[in-house]
């Protein structure tokens, strides 16, 4: 008679340590300001984008950061200037909170000589060293493991600073995601893995196409602690920001936040979205809108209306001004295809 097969009983895993539950940021009046100020300046040049791909000047593909201008904002707010950032392809947001210029990034999403990236970037692949900023990449996923690479050169350098990776749930399902947790957890690497969770991954809801749905808990298996965000609340993401930033600046390793949050408009300019309805997107809209809470918030501060009004009055000043300097910028020169090529030689 064969013997039946003995079951190994494993003992539990001790608990492992983990960081604090985040608070929501404590915000003065100013910091309240400058964060309305930098959620408005993103969705005012998002929508000035929109504008210029629609009447051709603006090529190729452009996705914008509508309804998620919180996430970005709350987060790189808590940054410092040792650290860097690296994103998607949905990057415009990002870059501008990099203290690029906005006419530097309207330039460059009119591929212009003035751009970033000198006009070879475009919406997708926008990079600047100087601001600290590694892209902007059109590759689904492909900027977690090289923003894996950008830590472990922060812990080669001990230069103190963190990697802030972003990613979407579409790119959560990426096999080199995982093998870039793998690798962050083993040498302690000094990064933060952002899941950007806007509930879609083009066209396709987060549940049809995740089997765990709960993505802050994707990194369990590596042993990385996660964090699920109001991604819509700007003081929620800056206070998990600072909780996170603690836990890797003591050497403890990465963390995940995973972010809940939306986007207003379609995966890209070239998709109606049809796979939501429009009450879906109006009730996000009128009950979770990160720029209307801000607002709020600064009503209860006591800043008046009219100071709101010349905050936006300011801000469409410099987004029509940056559209402008876009248009009206040279094209770059054909010479321009030669230089920036890496060249090996043997």
């Amino acid at each position: 008679m064969a013997k039946a097969i003995r079951a190994i009983s494993e003992p539990p895993l001790p608990n492992r340590e983990r960081p604090g539950e985040p608070q929501p940021f404590e915000a003065s009046k100013d910091q309240l300001l400058e964060f309305y100020k930098d959620m408005l300046l993103i969705r005012r040049f998002e929508e000035k984008a929109g504008q210029l791909y629609g009447l051709g000047l603006i090529g190729g593909f452009c996705h914008l950061y509508i309804g998620q201008e919180a996430v970005a904002v709350g987060l790189q707010s808590a940054l410092t200037k040792n650290d860097s950032v690296i994103t998607g392809y949905r990057d415009h947001g990002h870059m501008l909170l990099c203290r690029i210029p906005p006419k530097d990034v309207m330039a460059e999403l009119t591929g212009r000589a003035a751009g970033i990236s000198k006009g070879k970037g475009g919406s997708m692949h926008m990079f600047s060293v100087e601001h600290k900023f590694y892209g902007g990449h059109g590759i689904v996923g492909a900027q977690v493991s090289l923003g894996a690479g950008l830590a472990f050169s922060h812990k080669y350098n001990n230069d103190g600073g963190v990697c802030l990776a972003y990613f979407g749930d579409g790119a959560a399902n990426q096999g080199q995601v995982y093998e870039a947790f793998n690798m962050a957890e083993l040498w302690k690497l000094p990064i933060i893995f952002v899941i950007e969770n806007n509930q879609y991954a083009m066209g396709t809801a987060v549940n049809r196409a995740s089997s765990e749905d709960q993505l802050y808990r994707r990194g369990e298996s590596f042993r990385i602690p996660g964090i699920q965000v109001d991604g819509m609340d700007v003081l929620a993401c800056r206070g998990a920001a600072e909780t996170a930033l603690d836990w890797v600046r003591a050497g403890k390793g990465p963390v995940i936040l995973e972010m809940k949050t939306y986007r207003y408009r379609g995966h890209s300019m070239s998709d109606p979205a049809k796979y939501r309805t429009r009450e879906e997107v109006q009730g996000v809209r009128d009950k979770s809108d990160p720029i209307e809470h801000v607002k709020r918030l600064l009503d209860e501060q006591g800043v008046t209306e009219d100071e709101l009004k010349k905050i936006e009055q300011e801000i469409r000043k410099v987004v029509n001004e940056s559209a402008d300097f876009a248009e009206s910028t040279p094209e770059p020169e054909a010479a321009e295809l030669y230089t920036d090529v890496l060249v090996e030689r043997y």
